[in-house]
């Protein structure tokens, strides 16, 4: 029996070589590998003595000889494939032990070029692997340490290894080369931004694997991206707290999303990952006040996300209540101290928790047999888009409050309305099947007075009945794209009534 090892990460390859020889097995190898196991006392042969041919360019050839995949490919019950492999002076390989150039290694650098990329892409070693997998009836092929242990020890114990760890091990070897050319090819498309392709492969690595899903029923998994974005929740550190759950982890995805739009101290809570409170103020304490103050009912149980350090009269007050998580670019100690009295609550702590996701990031959106993909809602609208359609014209505060408004309608669900005053959401209106029931809703779950208040919208008006109900609870100025066949009805029904109203141009549904 024939072992060819050949690995870049080196993790528990000494003692699987010894415990390989210990059997009987002969030892092919290359390069480093090959000098690790001579320089640890492990007889190996070198791949230049099966190929008859020396390694060459650098090491970028190889393995790549029929030699090697003659004695891998061989199917040992046809008796053709034995024969042709005698007359050609060919042995059979029975193990295949590679895992490939640490190319994720590499892009991960700070420093990484495309040249530098390039060269770490492996050839020979995926060759083998998919060699090996394909004839796994008759060849055992490991790409992770992790299973080491499990080969030798049916090796001990039988003297074969198993076809149902064969095949496994084959699986994992087809899914490990799947995802290891997907990260390439995704590489080299964003180095050129280029369009997505026809055919789309995307590769996740899996974090963990959670309790369930959005119900006790459903199975679920955490994955993240090769290469995270700075400020992405995948590189959040828990610091306190039992284990997320499935929805956890996407309701305070959208609470982050919302966040992100701020750049003033900013306090956001989540509930069923729509915002039902969000305050902006001079610092953190007086953000969390006016975010609590705009829904002190829905914010129990929900995500509180900060944009600033949580300190230790912010972390009281948030004490006085429930909350599943609370996120922060930090905390102090005095805060740590307070929140940590709970021991359920989670403490995420999120670096360049302000980040904004890169341009060319996308939005998957999982529908029965497809997939929708789409560029990410980056933007909010251009200053220079913003046009006041009526007579009257918004005050300053005005302006301020419906800007900030539109930044929070962004991202609820549509049909969406908005009512904030002071800094502050005082009236959600989510997800509804016609707009004027979610300018009702806001009005009708508004936490104060709608005197004086902005609403934003995160769509057009159909019709004008969105700004008589906005009139009569008191409302005085509208934001909202526009670009409705029945623009000028709404137009004039708020001359009419003296709202002022302001077109931004860009459309924010979010389903």
């Amino acid at each position: 029996m024939r072992a060819l090892i050949s690995v870049s990460d080196k993790t528990g390859i000494l003692e699987f070589a010894r415990e390989l020889s210990s059997l009987g097995v002969k030892i092919i190898s290359t390069g480093g590998t090959a000098a690790r196991l001579r320089d640890n006392g492990v007889d190996v042969i070198g791949i230049s003595e099966v190929t008859g041919f020396p390694e060459c360019l650098d090491g970028r050839v190889k393995t790549l000889h029929p030699a090697v995949h003659g004695g891998i490919l061989a199917m040992r019950d046809r008796p053709e494939h034995m024969q042709q492999l005698t007359e050609l002076k060919i042995e059979t390989i029975d193990i295949v032990a590679i895992n490939l150039y640490p190319f994720k290694e590499t892009i991960m650098k700070s420093t990484v070029t495309l040249e530098d990329a390039i060269e770490n892409i492996d050839i020979g070693g995926p060759t083998m692997l998919r060699s090996a997998a394909k004839n796994h009836k008759d060849v055992v092929v490991i790409c992770d340490p992790k299973d080491y242990v499990q080969v030798i020890e049916e090796l001990k114990a039988e003297g074969v290894v198993s076809y149902g760890t064969k095949y496994r091990l084959a699986l994992k070897v087809f899914q490990h080369t799947a995802a290891y050319d997907a990260m390439i090819s995704e590489y080299l498309r964003k180095e050129i931004d280029a369009e997505l392709p026809d055919n789309l492969t995307l590769t996740f690595e899996k974090i963990q694997e959670l309790r369930y899903g959005e119900n006790p029923h459903q199975k679920a998994y955490y994955y993240k991206e090769i290469k995270p974005g700075q400020g992405s929740l995948v590189n959040a550190v828990q610091i306190h707290g039992k284990e997320l759950s499935f929805n956890n982890i996407n309701d305070t995805n959208g609470a982050l999303d919302t966040l992100k739009e701020f750049e003033e101290p900013a306090v956001v809570a989540v509930k069923h990952a729509n915002p039902c409170g969000v305050g902006t103020g001079y610092d953190i304490f007086d953000a969390y006040g006016k975010a609590y103050k705009a829904d002190p009912v829905s914010i129990y149980g929900g995500i509180v996300a900060a944009n600033r350090t949580i300190d230790e009269m912010t972390a009281a007050e948030i004490n006085k209540i429930f909350v599943e998580i609370v996120i922060a670019p930090d905390f102090t100690e005095e805060a740590i101290a307070i929140l940590t009295q709970k021991k359920n609550i989670r403490l995420l702590k999120l670096d360049h928790i302000m980040a904004k996701p890169s341009k060319d990031s996308i939005d998957l959106k999982k529908v029965g047999g497809g997939v929708l993909v789409q560029d990410r809602d980056h933007n909010l609208y251009e200053e220079s888009g913003l046009k006041v359609v009526t007579d009257r014209i918004p005050t300053e505060k005005e302006m301020e409050d419906m800007k900030f408004a539109m930044k929070v309608v962004k991202h609820i669900k549509s049909n969406g309305i908005v009512l904030a005053k002071d800094g502050k959401t005082i009236g959600v209106g989510p997800g509804q099947v016609n707009r004027i029931w979610a300018v009702e809703n806001s009005i009708r779950q508004a936490t104060e007075s709608t005197e004086g208040a902005v609403l934003a919208s995160d769509a057009f008006f159909p019709f004008d009945d969105c700004v008589t109900a906005a009139a009569k609870a008191g409302i005085t100025a509208i934001i909202q794209p526009g670009g409705s066949m029945n623009d000028g009805d709404s137009i004039k029904k708020a001359n009419e009534l003296g709202i002022a109203m302001v077109f931004t141009g860009v459309r924010h549904f979010k389903h």
